[in-house]
């Protein structure tokens, strides 16, 4: 990380206590040291600072080490800290998620990462979907409480992540949070009303740094806190650093970036231009499709192979972190997007499915079993599951999973065209979140989710909320980036689009009704 790039710093200025010679102010003799430090820069201090600065001065003997954020041309002053010991400042990044958070502890010095927690949205208890947080923030009193939802559990989680590491949290002096538009209005308790209503417009796109003292984060009092902008009700401040994470902003070639949550989350272009979208791609594949969807965690289904000759389900799950395979194998418990996804194109390079993803009963054989008059098929069978309960994929939720790739696909094919970018000029297909942490390409290709292109084409970048998060509390060059970013956007309004239900009608297929789209698979069902 260079030093000149840094958003935070640690500077210990030199400083003579006061006498009758030099009768200079504490905190103007303060400023004054710290000045000569920072190059001749302006710094200022705010006035709950100055009520106990000269007590602290005094406490420390003048022997005093400050940490100061740069705001603009000038830098402020966040607090000071013993000069004689040699203790580090750090940082968090948050990734607000509606259903996860991700808080990441940074040593601001060094640039690295001491430690990580996820942890669930508590405010699922109010609703899992955005639309019925939104509903409940307009009753009485109902805001208050989301937003105290978050804070609550976000300070317990601090407070876990600081005692596990040995830091204070006075010596936590900056944070950056990244979240869609709707969370970010529920974290700085906006009203998110007119979010979900014609027009369609936030409170605020691009709000004002905060400190922590006044959202009640409980870190160091003072503490700058960025909350990433957005671009309008439905691109938020999570794609902008996912945007900034990708560094698809510093090629001339142009790459796709995808990012699956609650919804499917598009942006094409290059450093000269960026296109994005977003459709209702994404609660299928994150763990709605299916009865035994789940969010990837440890012993939820991530990959599927068939035997085409015997039938038979090889499947593997998601570790435990730090547990070995014989203690942590109890069997499945779920599957998760990626997991269904090898699934589904597993079943229909054997025949089991069809072109129309339906089952083909002569295939399946005896793994085929109708439950309340709809046909399942036997993925786990009770004894072998983790649940002690048989793990089924049903007709129902294939055709699930086929509205969603075939909205993933023709999303992609609508932004594509109205760039006039075929899919065989992209350079780089970025795929971000938990869902591209564990997605095989090979098989979203194979059931048509994605276009066609060479495997090395795609790169998975995992969490880029946390990434971006991360990179603009380092640097003040990708918080410049990430303005820049926002600024350079067009969002391409799907609902407007008159080709985009004719384009997802021919997706409704396995791979696609014009096999000539696949080649790959044509070769491969052949």
């Amino acid at each position: 990380m260079a030093e000149n790039d840094a958003w935070i710093k640690r500077v210990t200025p030199e400083l003579a206590p006061p006498s009758l010679g030099d009768n200079t102010a504490d905190v103007d003799r303060l400023v004054k040291g710290l000045r000569q430090r920072l190059g001749g820069k302006n710094v200022r201090v705010d006035f709950s600072l100055v009520k106990r600065l000269s007590r602290e001065l005094r406490v420390h003997d003048y022997c005093v080490r400050g940490a100061v954020y740069r705001d603009g041309d000038c830098w402020r002053l966040i607090d000071v800290f013993d000069g004689k010991e040699s203790g580090a400042v750090y940082g968090l990044s948050l990734d607000l998620g509606s259903s996860t958070l991700v808080l990441r502890m940074v040593a601001l010095t060094s640039g690295e990462t001491l430690d990580e927690i996820s942890f669930n949205n508590p405010q699922i208890e109010i609703g899992a979907d955005i639309l019925t947080r939104i509903h409940f923030a307009g009753q009485g009193g109902g805001l208050s409480k989301l937003q105290a939802l978050v804070l609550d559990e976000l300070n317990r989680q601090i407070g876990n992540l600081a005692e596990e590491n040995g830091v204070a949290r006075r010596s936590i002096v900056g944070m950056t949070v990244a979240g869609n538009t709707t969370m970010t209005h529920l974290f700085l308790g906006l009203d998110p009303h007119w979010i979900c209503r014609e027009p369609y417009i936030p409170v605020v796109n691009r709000p004002d740094l905060v400190n922590a003292r006044e959202l009640g984060i409980q870190i160091n009092p003072e503490a700058p806190v960025l909350v990433f902008p957005n671009v309008g009700s439905y691109f938020g401040g999570d794609l902008i650093a996912g945007i900034l994470a990708s560094k698809m902003t510093e090629h001339e070639g142009v790459s796709f970036l995808v990012d699956v949550g609650t919804n499917a989350e598009v942006v094409i272009g290059n450093r000269d231009w960026l296109m994005a979208c977003a459709g209702a791609a994404g609660p299928a594949l994150e763990s709605g499709v299916a009865d035994m969807g789940m969010m990837a965690a440890p012993g939820v289904i991530d990959s599927v192979v068939i035997d085409p000759d015997t039938a038979a389900f090889t499947v593997g799950t998601i570790p435990s972190r730090g547990t070995s395979t014989a203690t942590q194998d109890r069997g499945p418990i779920g599957i998760c997007g990626s997991g269904l996804i090898d699934l589904v194109s597993e079943l229909f390079l054997t025949g089991m499915v069809d072109l129309m993803g339906k089952f083909v009963p002569d295939r399946c054989g005896e793994l085929l079993v109708e439950m309340d008059g709809i046909g399942h098929l036997m993925v786990v069978p009770a004894e072998a599951s983790g649940s002690g309960e048989p793990l089924t994929l049903s007709q129902i939720d294939i055709d699930g999973l086929i509205r969603s790739k075939a909205a993933m696909y023709t999303i992609l094919t609508t932004i594509s065209r109205t760039v006039s970018i075929p899919f065989g000029d992209i350079g780089r297909f970025f795929v971000a979140g938990t869902f591209g942490s564990y997605i095989n390409p090979r098989s979203a290709i194979n059931i048509g989710m994605i276009p066609d292109l060479p495997l090395e084409t795609y790169v998975s970048l995992g969490n880029t909320s946390l990434s971006g998060a991360t990179m603009a509390l380092l640097g003040v060059d990708a918080q410049r980036s990430l303005f820049h970013i926002r600024d350079q956007i067009t969002y391409l309004e799907l609902n407007v689009n008159q080709e985009f239900m004719n384009l997802f009608s021919a997706a409704k297929f396995l791979p696609h009704t014009d096999r000539s789209l696949f080649p790959s698979v044509k070769r491969l069902v052949e």
